[in-house]
């Protein structure tokens, strides 16, 4: 599953609404030899992207479009209505389905949102892009529910946004050809999971049974230094010389006993002196 890399550079895709300049920037610290391109890619042209070899990897929206693509979901986003400042929606923290009854609800062709029904009353068209649909709300022609990523996307000084309570969620993710789960996308895996640098699988990582097997011959390098150490505490002093524990109390008896080996035997018991003539 893993392998080589062909190319020097990692390319990453993204649809709209999207910001990966934060694993960006860690990818470039970690790897600053492998580039990273960005691709910036439509939400309907992301998959065949991918499946061309267009890009290494890219963040889409899920549900994923087939099942010879890995996913690894990442977040969920917030749902917010997209309405002119002077309307009545604007003067709340949030809103409902219901809430929007009266409203035109745009439906863009790449509504990247799963609705069972649209709240509120429907358009005579459906605007091929999100894009469109935040220019017809501008021109009062209703408004459009999207991820709040599209909203700060889209935003004009003219419009707000505020959140939708009850309205389908998009979940953002991380997507690849599972035929080509190279070593390469193992890294970015890594940085979007949050793992840290050693714990990040990669070609600059020293692989864990090579990190068991040199932790297991340091600690059994020490252990011998340390049983040298004790051994060479144990050994006997040299002859005529005094080392160890007891030489200090061998020296000090022998002078007691008059020294040299003349002296009496150790262990002689002293007799009393003998009293003058």
């Amino acid at each position: 599953m893993t392998g080589s890399e062909a190319s020097p550079s990692f390319r990453l895709a993204y649809v709209p609404g999207v910001t990966p300049s934060k694993w960006v920037r860690i990818w470039n610290e970690r790897l600053p030899d492998v580039p990273l391109v960005l691709v910036p890619v439509s939400a309907a042209e992301v998959y065949d992207v991918l499946r061309r070899g267009d890009a290494d990897a890219g963040f889409v929206r899920l549900p994923v479009d087939g099942t010879d693509l890995s996913a690894i979901p990442l977040y969920t986003e917030t749902t917010v209505v997209v309405v002119p400042k002077d309307h009545i929606v604007a003067a709340v923290e949030q809103v409902s389905g219901e809430d929007l009854a009266d409203d035109i609800v745009l439906h863009p062709e790449d509504d990247p949102l799963d609705w069972e029904r649209l709240p509120g009353r429907p358009a005579l068209e459906r605007p091929a892009v999100t894009a469109d649909a935040v220019e017809l709300v501008a021109a009062g022609i209703g408004v459009v529910i999207v991820p709040q990523s599209l909203a700060r996307l889209h935003h004009r000084k003219d419009l707000t946004y505020r959140t939708v309570t009850d309205a389908p969620e998009s979940r953002v993710a991380l997507a690849w050809p599972e035929e080509r789960t190279t070593d390469m996308v193992e890294d970015f895996i890594g940085i979007v999971r949050g793992r840290t640098v050693n714990s990040t699988r990669g070609r600059s990582q020293t692989p864990p049974a090579a990190q068991r097997k040199d932790r297991g011959a340091a600690k059994s390098a020490g252990s011998a230094s340390r049983k040298s150490d004790a051994g060479g505490a144990r050994r006997k002093p040299a002859p005529g010389r005094t080392g160890g524990k007891g030489g200090g109390g061998a020296a000090a008896k022998n002078s007691r006993g008059g020294g040299g080996t003349g002296g009496p035997k150790g262990g002689a018991k002293r007799g009393r002196p003998r009293r003058g003539s």
